[in-house]
């Protein structure tokens, strides 16, 4: 996994979400020209996207120390990671990232890591980040390190802003698309 880290650091690969409806998702399953409409941002309003940039595998690390439950984190690791691919002949497109396959969660999903992105709270991750700066990188990943500013104070508002990403969505009854760019 650190050689993972290293590579999305170098790279600048970052984490994209899209929220859309269902009948989008299965035009996406359905059609290559249609997943890539949706993974160039062209085919949903802006508000439906989120870059997470390198904050997932933070977030990941971060979850974990906190001590919640296996159900709650297998729902988190499942915000991260999504479902199923959506469209694995979208792996042969020219501009994807062969490592980092385009995977989906349907709405009743959504609503479930919802429910654990609230269960974990922004000061119960604020509070996992050490104090101590020759820490962070064991406790939380090469790539916290680099974080200019409070990383426990940044990483308890990219958990918050993850958490009213989803509800969005879950609220709205719509799937998520994950994807690293």
């Amino acid at each position: 996994m650190v050689a993972d880290l290293d590579i999305l650091h170098r790279m600048a690969v970052t984490q994209q979400l899209a929220r859309i409806p269902a009948t989008q998702l299965a035009a996406c399953r359905q059609s290559v020209e249609a997943l890539d409409e949706l993974c160039s941002f062209t085919s949903t309003p802006d508000e439906d996207y989120l870059d997470m940039s390198w904050w997932p595998v933070a977030l990941k690390r971060a979850w974990e120390l906190t001590g919640a439950n296996g159900r709650i984190l297998a729902l988190l690791r499942r915000e991260i990671d999504g479902d199923e691919e959506v469209n694995p002949a979208y792996r042969d497109h020219p501009n994807t990232i062969w490592e980092h396959p385009v995977t989906a969660l349907e709405p009743p999903q959504v609503g479930d890591v919802a429910e654990a992105l609230r269960a974990v709270t922004p000061g119960a991750v604020h509070t996992v980040v050490p104090s101590n700066p020759d820490r962070i990188e064991a406790e939380l990943g090469r790539t916290a390190r680099d974080v200019v500013g409070d990383l426990a104070e940044q990483l308890a508002r990219q958990h918050t802003i993850l958490r009213d990403f989803y509800e969005e969505a879950a609220r709205r009854q719509l799937a998520i698309v994950l994807w690293w760019d």
